[in-house]
């Protein structure tokens, strides 16, 4: 599985290369708009076609989950113990670690989590460097929920983060600080042998 998180700024045609990403078989996209009042991000969301909006994964704004049809919603590691029970049983719940440790005591109601960062970050200048989460997913122990892995992962290293023991991994600057985002996407799960 590939995923794609959105950019934090705005990129020019946003919405419309996101409706071609699912059109060209894009599983799930993390909304992570943490600049968005709840007003600009119902605006935002209501530019992806309505289809898809299943396939939507909310950093923030739940409230706009059931608006618009959307079963998922992510956590940050530091918000995990404060999640209201009920959203375990109305919600598809997804989270982020930065440790194979941390990742390996989440439970089954966690579908999947976000390892991060597995090569320094594209998108976060100097985030990630000496990085050794890679290499620590081979103490994997936790099957309950899925990993995935993200951090600076492109087209031209994507197939070394599939060679190790992952569910998928997420794109962010890969996808977004590039040219032409679909058919680096489209190059990205040719790689990934998906």
């Amino acid at each position: 599985m590939i995923i794609i998180i959105t950019p934090e700024q705005p990129v020019r045609n946003e919405t419309e290369i996101i409706n071609e990403l699912f059109r060209e078989g894009l599983e799930l996209l993390h909304v992570r708009k943490p600049l968005l009042d709840a007003s600009t991000m119902r605006n935002y969301i209501k530019n992806i076609d309505s289809g898809y909006h299943e396939q939507l994964v909310l950093h923030s704004h739940y409230i706009l989950a059931e608006e618009f049809g959307t079963s998922r919603l992510h956590f940050k590691e530091s918000e995990t113990p404060d999640i209201p029970d009920h959203f375990f049983e109305e919600y598809i719940l997804s989270t982020s670690v930065h440790s194979i440790g941390c990742f390996n005591t989440l439970d089954v109601r966690w579908e999947y989590a976000l390892i991060s960062p597995v090569f320094p970050s594209i998108s976060k200048k100097g985030y990630g460097d000496g990085t050794e989460i890679l290499e620590s997913i081979r103490q994997r122990e936790n099957d309950n929920s899925g990993l995935i892995a993200l951090g600076g992962i492109h087209q031209h290293n994507i197939d070394t983060v599939f060679s190790e023991d992952v569910d998928g991994a997420a794109l962010l600057g890969g996808i977004w600080d590039n040219e032409e985002p679909l058919k680096t996407y489209i190059q990205c799960r040719k790689n990934a042998l998906l």
